[in-house]
């Protein structure tokens, strides 16, 4: 199992965070990280960051996580999906999500309706462009050339790269098994290795239904990881987060985390919390978390614990384990992924 780190977000904002988000990649790509994705919501943006690091970085692939969908054009997304495979040496991987109706209708002014069928119509120009071909698609969402117009099929002005990851972050039902027919890879959030065939199952039918091997598309997730004997206490750490996950992260009306927690056996839970965020109770719905699914939903507890925790998560499937490190400073945070590099190697070694 390989490992990532994120970068970017809230902490790259912030006086001299990306500086420090910058340091921290470096010295984890010395730790053997493998790959550092580029965190997108209302701040920093998803590429940007990946080109600097492009100049700095020499080993770890460098990943958008995510990309939003609906935030850029599709010949955008193609220039600079293969601008930034041309600057790393081949090290890039796009990742793309829908985000939420807050984020597209609120920031970026576009409609919400049909996120699936918008990310399906961009892959397939995405192939397009990244094979070569002339940017020729009448879609529902995307026409190209614009009918009626001066518009002409344009191909890009790059060497094709057919061979640029394409990784969807994707929770429900049909899109899991969009991601199963056509996608590189899989970005997962709210998973727990217990419930992964949940996940794993829509990709298997849409990999099998488009003829192609599901063990070929590469499984990424991440994890809150934290390691020590205050146990109790990194349990209480983590339910803030969650219950800003299932009360918070969305609209009252549409919240995939919360629908995501609700389909792996959480469903009482998250109603129950989303329904005192709402409110305003956030007290409550954090005390409402079970001590339970924080372990679930995260790599916390003693080392023994972690090591558990690592194993389950490889022996589920998963390729690629993001590092959401407990706890603050970096010479902290390095000496906790130095010390799950270690026990996935115990791991790999029983």
């Amino acid at each position: 199992m390989k490992t990532a780190i994120a970068i970017g977000g809230v902490e790259a904002d912030r006086k001299g965070g990306f500086t420090r988000s910058v340091e921290y990649a470096l010295e984890c790509e010395k730790l053997g990280v493998d790959v550092a994705w580029s965190a997108e919501a209302w701040g920093t943006d998803a590429f940007t960051p990946l080109a600097y690091l492009a100049a700095k970085t020499t080993r770890m692939r460098l990943a958008s996580g995510i990309a939003q969908v609906s935030a850029r054009a599709p010949g955008n997304i193609a220039m600079t999906a293969l601008s930034l495979a041309a600057m790393s040496e081949g090290r890039f991987m796009l990742g793309l999500g829908v985000s939420g109706p807050q984020v597209v209708e609120g920031l970026h002014g576009v409609p919400f309706a049909h996120p699936l069928a918008r990310m399906k119509e961009l892959v397939d120009i995405l192939k397009l462009a990244f094979a070569g071909e002339k940017l020729r698609y009448q879609g529902q969402h995307y026409m190209l050339p614009l009918p009626g117009g001066e518009g002409k099929a344009l191909r890009l002005a790059h060497r094709p790269n057919a061979d640029i990851p394409i990784f969807l972050a994707t929770l429900g039902p049909k899109a899991l098994e969009y991601t199963g027919e056509v996608a590189d890879g899989w970005i997962g959030t709210s998973f727990t290795p217990a419930t992964a065939e949940s996940y794993f199952e829509p990709m298997r039918r849409g990999a099998a239904r488009a003829g192609r091997n599901f063990d070929d598309i590469e499984l990424a997730v991440g994890a809150v990881v934290g390691v020590g004997d205050n146990v109790e206490e990194m349990i209480a750490g983590r339910k803030p987060a969650l219950a800003f996950q299932l009360g918070g992260m969305g609209s009252p009306k549409t919240n995939f985390y919360n629908q995501a927690y609700r389909r792996i056996g959480y469903e009482d839970v998250a109603v129950d919390v989303q329904r005192l965020w709402v409110a305003g109770r956030r007290d409550e719905a954090v005390a409402r978390i079970p001590d339970e699914m924080a372990l679930q939903a995260s790599v916390i507890g003693t080392r023994d614990m972690v090591r558990d925790r690592l194993r389950e998560y490889a022996e589920s499937g998963i390729d690629i384990l993001q590092l959401q490190v407990m706890g603050r400073g970096t010479d902290a945070k390095l000496e906790t992924i130095e010390l799950v590099h270690g026990l996935i190697e115990e791991n790999q070694a029983a």
